[in-house]
């Protein structure tokens, strides 16, 4: 678990102080995978520098499963880096060295014998999808399989936390879902709890169980990810849920969340309540794997249409009356 709490840091510039974190708290559980999304300049780099214990606050505390890293010495200090996985931003690959020399050099610097780390390196290119690539240069590797090759050299200490900062940057597509997919592995098979560092929501989307909004230093916004976008005034859901165009004509905006949520209450509040339901506007996508939509509905019988609403977020649904001032009504 990471936990940080009234987190301040600032930096020396010639008009004075820059503060680049200000009163950061943030909460990461075991086991997940969260995401600080946020503008450049937001502080990220210097919250993920923060958090692998390379820069020290200049006040307030973090803390790693519950201890308390303002208070170690220099040797306490080094022993808790070590159980930290930083995958850099850019490309951090020795173009002198192979796919499996990369891996294998922080093994090399702690003094592993050979056998054990040739293991540890063939286990570490079966996690990241290269096994076929182990003699091969970085500079006849694609971008997205550097940056998976600088995610498995991260993990080859073992680490509770890994730290990719900005890991999907200037990837195509391909390339970005590959390292996604190789994070996603080291929680799923390794237990190790993840956070990522990005500008770009949609992978926050498509990877983080919880999120955090970083902004001018400040973390604005936090929560588990189905939470947060299930109000879709929050900053998280207007950068991930389908918008809809403000032409859409209808009676509320709801959102709905998981298979059966999307499949049968729509028709079903329909069927009770005697009114037609139809989607004037909005759409579905994803948040990891499970479906998310966002519409604007249009309905007949206002006789009912108010209860019907009632009953759909009496099942979890998001319900704002479609009104065009301030007289627009929300429920959960």
């Amino acid at each position: 678990m990471i936990t940080v709490e009234n987190l301040t840091k600032s930096f020396r510039s010639t008009t004075g102080a820059v503060v680049a974190l200000d009163d950061v708290n943030l909460d990461v559980p075991a086991g997940v995978i969260a995401g600080v999304v946020g503008p450049k300049g937001a502080g990220k780099s210097t919250l993920t520098r923060v958090l692998a214990l390379r820069e020290r606050p200049d006040s307030g505390v973090l803390r790693l499963d519950g201890l308390n890293t303002g208070t170690l010495d220099e040797r306490s200090l080094r022993a808790a880096r070590s159980r930290i996985g930083v995958v850099p931003a850019g490309d951090s690959l020795l173009p002198q060295r192979t796919t499996a020399g990369n891996i294998a050099l922080p093994l090399e610097q702690a003094g592993m014998d050979g056998p054990r780390r040739r293991d540890k390196v063939g286990r570490l290119l079966d996690l990241i999808g290269l096994t076929d690539k182990a003699a091969t240069y970085p500079d006849q590797l694609t971008a997205g399989q550097r940056q998976r090759v600088a995610i498995a050299r991260a993990l080859v200490g073992e680490p509770a936390i890994v730290l990719a900062d900005d890991p999907t940057s200037q990837l195509d597509a391909t390339g970005a879902a590959g390292v996604l997919a190789v994070l996603d592995r080291a929680r799923a098979e390794l237990g190790a709890t993840v956070l990522v560092v990005t500008p770009d929501t949609s992978v926050v989307r498509k990877i983080a169980d919880d999120a955090a909004v970083l902004d001018q230093g400040r973390i604005v916004e936090q929560g588990k990810l189905l939470d947060l976008v299930r109000d879709p005034d929050s900053r998280v859901a207007r950068a991930v849920l389908p918008t809809i165009d403000d032409l859409a004509q209808g009676v509320a905006d709801v959102v709905l969340v998981g298979f059966a949520s999307i499949g049968a209450l729509l028709p079903e509040a329909a069927s009770r309540f005697g009114t037609e339901i139809s989607v004037a506007g909005g759409g579905v996508t994803k948040i990891g794997e499970t479906p998310v939509a966002r519409f604007r509905l249009a309905m007949t019988g206002s006789d009912r249409v108010d209860a019907a609403l009632g009953w759909l977020a009496e099942r979890g649904a998001y319900v704002r009356r479609a009104l065009t001032g301030p007289q627009g009504v929300a429920a959960a």
